[in-house]
C-alpha cells in the first residue's frame, strides 16, 4: 500500500499548484471591477456584459464554433473508418505507410503541419479562409480520433457481429445497428476530443487562416500582444467552463452507457 509521505504531499501540492493556481486566478479577476488585471477592485460581472457588446470577439467566437463542429464531425467519421481499417483489415498492400500517415500529425510540430498546409493550398490555388482552417484543423485532429476508437476496437467482441450477421443482416446494417452503438461512447470522446483541439489550436489556425476567418485564439492573442485586458479572462473564463462541461458531460454518458451495456450483458446471460 502506498504511504502519503511529506515529501509526496508537498510535491503534489506544488504540482496542482503550478497546473492550476493561474487557471484560478484568470477566473477570479474576470470578475475584477478594476480594469487593472492585476489590482483587485471588487467584484462585477461588467466584463462579462460588455462582450455582448464586442463584435469583433463574437465574430471570432463564431468562427471557432463552426470551424470546430465541422472539423471534429469530420474527423471523427475519417477517423472512425481509419481505425477500423487498422484494427479489422490487419493485412493489405500499404498498410505501414497508411498507418504511418495517421499516426504522424500525433508527433508532427504545429509548425510544420502549418507550414505544409499553408504551401499545399498555395499550391493548389485555394484561397486561406474559413475552409482552409477546416481542412487543417480536420487533419490532425482524425490522427486523435483514430487513436481513441481504435483502442476501443481493440478490445470488441465481434462474435456480437458474427452472431447479426448469421441472422442475415448485411455488413452495413450490422455496422450501423450493432458495432456503431458499442463504440458510440469511443467515438462521442473522439469527437469531444478533436472539437476541443480545434478550438485551443493557434499555430495552425494562424497559417491557414485569411480575411474573415479569424477564431477566438488568433484574436485572444492579437489582443494580447498588445496588454491584457479584463475581458480576455472573460472570455477565456467562458472557454474553460465550456470545456470542463464538455469533459463532465461525455464522462457521465460514457459511465451511464458503461453501466448499461453491463446490464445488458448480465440480462443476456441470465437468460441463456
Amino acid at each position: 500500500m502506498l504511504k502519503w509521505t511529506r515529501f509526496n504531499i508537498v510535491s503534489v501540492t506544488l504540482g496542482f499548484a503550478f497546473l492550476y493556481l493561474p487557471i484560478v486566478l484568470l477566473v477570479i479577476f474576470s470578475f475584477n471591477e478594476s480594469k487593472l488585471v492585476t489590482v483587485w477592485g471588487g467584484f462585477s460581472t461588467k466584463w462579462y456584459v460588455q462582450l455582448l457588446y464586442n463584435q469583433a470577439l463574437l465574430d471570432a467566437a463564431w468562427v471557432t464554433v463552426r470551424v470546430g463542429v465541422l472539423s471534429a464531425t469530420l474527423a471523427t467519421i475519417l477517423g472512425t473508418l481509419a481505425a477500423i481499417a487498422l484494427v479489422r483489415y490487419t493485412r493489405f498492400r500499404g498498410r505501414i505507410l497508411f498507418s504511418g500517415m495517421v499516426y504522424a500529425p500525433l508527433v508532427m510540430p504545429e509548425v510544420i503541419t502549418g507550414l505544409s498546409m499553408l504551401l499545399l493550398f498555395v499550391a493548389i490555388g485555394l484561397d486561406r479562409g474559413f475552409w482552409t482552417i477546416t481542412l487543417a484543423h480536420t487533419t490532425f485532429t482524425m490522427s486523435f480520433v483514430a487513436v481513441v476508437v481504435q483502442s476501443r476496437l481493440l478490445s470488441f467482441d465481434r462474435s456480437i457481429e458474427e452472431a447479426a450477421m448469421d441472422l442475415g443482416a448485411p455488413p452495413i446494417r450490422t455496422f450501423f445497428e450493432i458495432t456503431l452503438p458499442i463504440i458510440a461512447p469511443a467515438v462521442f470522446s473522439g469527437w469531444l476530443l478533436a472539437f476541443i483541439l480545434s478550438i485551443d489550436d493557434l499555430v495552425t489556425s494562424s497559417f491557414t487562416s485569411g480575411p474573415g476567418a479569424t477564431t477566438l485564439p488568433m484574436k485572444i492573442y492579437s489582443q494580447v500582444r498588445l496588454g491584457v485586458t479584463p475581458e480576455i479572462n472573460a472570455v477565456c473564463t467562458i472557454l474553460i467552463a465550456l470545456v470542463a462541461f464538455g469533459v463532465i458531460g461525455a464522462s457521465i454518458i460514457t459511465k451511464r452507457r458503461e453501466v448499461q451495456r453491463e446490464r445488458d450483458e448480465r440480462a443476456a446471460a441470465a437468460a441463456a
